[in-house]
């Protein structure tokens, strides 16, 4: 019995959780997107947060794991490298179409993912600096602005009064 034979049934069961576990991770992001949008309390994007932390550290093992699997056939943990194994294990007569069905797949949603985090963090980033500069209006923080002068250098001009009194 080759190497390959004795890891492919891994490598299959590793690639459906790794699939399992990135359809939950989006399926935590399409939820913060649309908790950003809504304006839900800040406990509830923060347990998302902690779900995302914990799927993310586990797809992270799952990459540690199936970069060993692959280490065994001397290959690269990379797209290539895994290619090449389906490669080996299509040869020695084993069925891959539906783990590498399931690789596609995972590809797919984590190009997704990585567009939804993306989108997400720069909305929490917007709901930050408007907080921030709520905050420093309501406290009468000085503000700086930006403007050009006639010459085109730039200048900042600070805003110090208060706006708002309680």
């Amino acid at each position: 019995m080759s190497v390959i034979e004795k890891t492919y049934p891994i490598t299959e069961k590793l690639i459906a959780n790794a699939l399992e576990l990135t359809q939950q991770l989006q399926l935590q992001l399409e939820q913060e997107a649309e908790n950003l949008k809504t304006g839900q309390q800040p406990s509830v994007i923060d347990a998302i947060a902690a779900n995302k932390k914990k799927l993310v550290t586990e797809l992270e093992q799952f990459n540690s794991q199936l970069s060993q699997v692959l280490a065994t056939e001397s290959l690269a943990n990379t797209q290539q490298g895994l290619e090449e194994y389906f490669q080996r294990a299509a040869i020695i007569g084993l069925d891959v179409n539906q783990t590498k069905q399931n690789w596609s797949q995972l590809m797919i949603i984590c190009a997704q993912c990585r567009t939804l985090n993306d989108q997400n963090g720069a909305s929490i980033d917007l709901l930050s600096r408007h907080s921030k500069r709520a905050l420093h209006i309501l406290k009468g923080k000085p503000e700086f602005t930006n403007t050009y002068g006639p010459d085109g250098a730039r200048r900042s001009d600070s805003i110090t009064h208060t706006l708002i009194s309680v």
